[in-house]
Order: structure tokens, then sequence, then C-alpha cells
């Protein structure tokens, strides 16, 4: 290998990995004291209930874990403005023209239509479908988790002609968008991150935040040829 290009690439700094961990950490905790709290009065999940001190405490829980991710998901915006203000930030997770070339391009490869994998950048689509996707369930579980834990305060915001079906809707809302996100996190993030045969039985990047560079050049090339194109010709 070139002596100017290292052996690891940093991915993550230590703010981002720490964030990461507080979210997941968060999630997991609103995940399952959420789940016993729908069903605290059906078998078996009366019997999970119990594991987290019961109906009460679960709930203490669980509107702590929210507001805790809340504050992180707040957090990181100011991350990215500091990135953005030291001018290290590239908009490598915005969505482009070239991620639907780069999807169509990679149902061509897996089913034996092309040769060739796509040519992904810094994020993969999926990465970056798999970040957005926070923000769209920070907005709908978070507003109406925050909706439904300061009933008293939110009922300021809602017309009073709405207020016979506003709180089944925002429990709708934050019920059912909860287990999408249960559902997508258990088989799409967490399988493309960590359960692939090319990384089980886990990705160790959230704790290093590093990446091999061999790993970058092989399932990154476009962002392998951006930051060392010039050095791996001489």
């Amino acid at each position: 290998m070139n002596k100017h290009i290292p052996a690891e690439i940093e991915r993550f700094d230590l703010s981002a990995r720490i964030q990461h961990v507080i979210m997941f950490t968060t999630f997991l905790l609103l995940s399952f004291t959420g789940w016993g709290l729908k069903y605290a009065y059906a078998d078996p999940s009366s019997a999970w209930i119990t594991i987290w001190g019961g109906a009460k405490t679960a709930g203490i829980i669980h509107r702590t874990a929210g507001i805790i991710m809340l504050l992180d998901f707040l957090y990181h915006q100011f991350y990215l403005l500091n990135l953005w203000r030291k001018k290290d930030l590239r908009l490598t997770v915005v969505p482009m023209p070239k991620d639907v070339v780069d999807f169509f391009q990679n149902v061509a490869y897996y089913v034996g239509l092309s040769k060739k994998k796509a040519n992904f950048g810094k994020f993969s689509y999926m990465q970056k479908f798999d970040y957005w996707a926070v923000y769209w369930g920070m907005f709908i579980i978070g507003t109406s988790g925050l909706f439904l834990a300061f009933p008293v305060m939110a009922s300021y915001v809602f017309p009073t002609w709405s207020i016979s079906w506003a709180w089944d809707v925002l429990f709708i809302m934050h019920s059912d968008e909860a287990l999408l996100a249960i559902v997508f996190i258990l088989f799409f993030h967490f399988y493309n991150e960590h359960l692939r045969s090319d990384v089980f039985p886990m990705n160790y990047m959230w704790l290093t935040g590093k990446m091999p560079i061999e790993e970058l050049k092989h399932k990154h090339p476009a962002e392998y040829e951006y930051l060392y194109g010039d050095k791996g010709k001489k």
C-alpha cells in the first residue's frame, strides 16, 4: 500500500459515537418499556411490564428515555452546525441523483445482469435512508410522544372541537410509528450493519469509529478515490 495512505480511516469521531450510543440505548429502553405499556393488561405483556417495576415505573423510564433521545437528537443538529462552522461538513449523507443510479446498478449486480457493483461514496443509498429515517421517526414519534407525556400543556394546542379524537390520533401515530421503527431497526439497520456475513458478529466501527482502508476501497470506492485517488497513483 502507498505510504501516504493510512491503514485505517476514522469515519465517526468520538462525539458521533457517543451520540449513537445514547440514541440506541434510549431506543432500546423506549422499545422495551413502550411495548409493555401498550399491552400492560394483556398477557404475556402483563408479565413483561412487571420487569420494569409496573406500569408507573415503566412510564417514568419511558418518558425519561424519550426526553434524553430528543436532547441527543437536538445536540446532533448543533454538532452538524459546528462541523459546518469548521468547514468540515461534507454533504455526503444528502440523497443525490447518483443514489438512484446506484440503486439500479446494485439491483442489476445482485440479479446477475451486471458484473459491476455500485460505486458508492462515503455513504450508500441504504445508509442515507437509514440516517434520514431517524428524522422522520423523531418528528412523528417525538412530537406525538411529547403531547402524550404532557397532556395538560398539549391540550392548549388543540382546538376544542378536536379533543374528542386528537388523543386517539396521537396514540396511533406514536404507537404504530414506534412499531415500524422497531421492525426497521431490527431487519434493516441491524442486519446491514452487524449481521451480514462480512461483518458478523458485529461491526466494531460503532466503538472505534474507524474502518480499514482496504474495506473503504472495497465498499466505498468513490470515497476512496476522492480521498486517496492521486496518492494511490504515485
